[in-house]
């Protein structure tokens, strides 16, 4: 399995997915530390990928995506975006409203 195909299968697997920098109880940049701390207010239910230890889907990740920088948030195996925007969705409402969407897992 290529980086690709590993990368297509974590967003085929987890329903709401976070690539990040660190992990969520210790965050290695504030951007990612922005992401976790807004998806915690929202009380979300989510995998993540510390990209940090995984350099190869760091590298690739960018190009599946088709957005440079980490940390990313996919939803259903869709974009959200990254830490601004992930921010700024959550305080208009509509993270949530994507996050309700999913349920939690079974």
């Amino acid at each position: 399995m290529n980086t690709e195909e590993k990368i297509r299968k974590q967003l085929a697997e987890n329903p709401v997915l976070l690539y990040m920098k660190g992990t969520p109880e210790e965050p290695k940049c504030g951007f990612s530390r922005n992401a976790v701390n807004a998806l915690a207010e929202l009380g979300a239910t989510y995998s993540y990928i510390n990209v940090l230890e995984s350099p190869f889907i760091r590298e690739k990740l960018p190009s599946v995506s088709d957005w440079p920088t980490f940390p990313q948030l996919f939803i259903k195996g869709e974009l959200v975006g990254g830490s601004d925007v992930v921010c700024e969705m959550a305080a208009d409402g509509s993270l949530k409203s994507m996050l309700d969407q999913v349920g939690e897992p079974a």
